[in-house]
């Protein structure tokens, strides 16, 4: 067996990973799991590429996720039969200022990273809840941050600034963005099939239920959506996007809400969920006749069309648009909707190919090139990985 990297992503009760052979030129992926936290016995769960199912395994929960972690770590012994695993590569959501390329996790790292657990309070202590305990399981495995911020570091003043006193801006208060390891991913991708492809400007709309928008161009960030949080940009399945400031003043004011109902509502109770007041899963509410359900559609449909053409004034024109995440990547009607309300900037879809699951779905004549690009953090994390090793 060669060389492997483990890849960890941890959300708020599952751990998604997948094991990378690093051998050869890029990661190859050998297998992948979920660790599924819901239930009262966790279900740790892998299979390999073609989704056959490796290992299936129910246990109590003693409340210990280090136990949980450990047998992680030794099916991937098992699996990989020698002493080859190279790293643990971890999907770290927030880097702030400080953390703009991937970095070895140590005790030092881990305590600064904490600090900004107030930027993504919900992401952001999760996502580093299995270090420490690796470090104790494994001490002498080097484990590695990838960020999620990190492609948008270079955003220019305009992209990145807020129109507040400049001494906020000082203390980091900026535009940071996410869904970075993503969008690094279609870059990498976009320049695979075609240099002149990656050089064009494109929008790339990672659409799931954390929606954002990427305006690039020769693979690197001009613009996005998000913000200093995760909670700017588009509405998602149950968080809200961007909303009048002055709504949650008027909540604080008015009813009393507090800082901690307040961010409920905003990152729990809103969104897809929060308007059709049924479901955040988009493909229930496709299939709903509820007037709620429908409105809700049509409100993330009409934000992210807006929201579109707003990166294509940050880049100037749109030459590409690409749709990806779990919405983008597999809902029809969304994506169909989405582009014909952009047809006036030459966008045209070719409904056989959008429904037919082709990688291009631009109709002949269209002036913007669309398409369909799954994309995979998880390789991402496995190639920041590999350079970081290498020096």
């Amino acid at each position: 067996m060669s060389d492997a990297i483990l890849v960890l992503n941890a959300g708020s009760t599952t751990i998604k990973f997948g094991l990378f052979d690093v051998s050869a030129q890029g990661p190859e992926l050998l297998c992948k799991g979920l660790l599924d936290e819901h239930d009262a016995e966790p279900r740790l769960t892998i299979k390999d590429v073609d989704g056959q199912v490796l290992f299936d395994k129910h246990r109590p929960d003693l409340g210990d996720e280090a136990g949980l972690l450990d047998d992680i770590l030794n099916w991937v012994d098992a699996y990989l039969v020698s002493d080859d695993l190279l790293a643990i590569g971890h999907r770290i959501v927030h880097g702030g200022q400080d953390f703009v390329a991937p970095v070895y996790l140590t005790d030092e790292v881990v305590d600064a990273l904490q600090t900004l657990t107030p930027l993504a309070p919900l992401h952001q202590p999760r996502c580093l809840s299995p270090i420490r305990p690796i470090m104790s399981l494994r001490p002498g495995l080097p484990q590695i941050a990838c960020f999620d911020t990190a492609f948008h570091h270079n955003l220019g003043p305009l992209a990145r600034r807020f129109a507040i006193p400049r001494r906020f801006d000082a203390l980091g208060i900026r535009r940071y963005g996410f869904h970075g390891l993503s969008y690094q991913f279609i870059a990498h991708r976009l320049a695979d099939m075609s240099p002149a492809l990656a050089s064009k400007r494109t929008v790339v709309a990672h659409l799931g239920s954390g929606s954002s928008l990427c305006a690039m161009r020769d693979g690197a960030s001009i613009d996005t959506t998000m913000g200093l949080t995760a909670l700017d940009g588009l509405m998602m399945g149950t968080r809200c996007g961007a909303i009048d400031p002055g709504v949650l003043l008027y909540l604080q004011q008015v009813h009393g809400l507090s800082a901690d109902e307040l961010e409920h509502l905003l990152y729990k109770e809103s969104g897809l969920l929060g308007v059709s007041g049924l479901s955040a899963d988009m493909r229930v509410l496709i299939a709903s006749e509820e007037l709620h359900a429908i409105e809700a559609v049509d409100l993330f449909v009409e934000r992210a069309a807006k929201e579109i053409a707003a990166m294509a004034v940050s880049l100037g024109g749109i030459e590409c648009l690409v749709f990806t995440g779990g919405i983008g990547e597999h809902s029809i009607e969304v994506r169909e909707r989405i582009c014909a309300r952009l047809g006036w900037l030459g966008v045209e879809l070719d409904a056989t190919a959008n429904n037919g699951g082709s990688e291009n779905i631009a109709a002949r004549g269209s002036r913007v090139d669309i398409w369909i690009i799954p994309t995979s953090e998880a390789t991402t994390i496995a190639r920041d990985c590999m350079a970081v090793l290498a020096c």
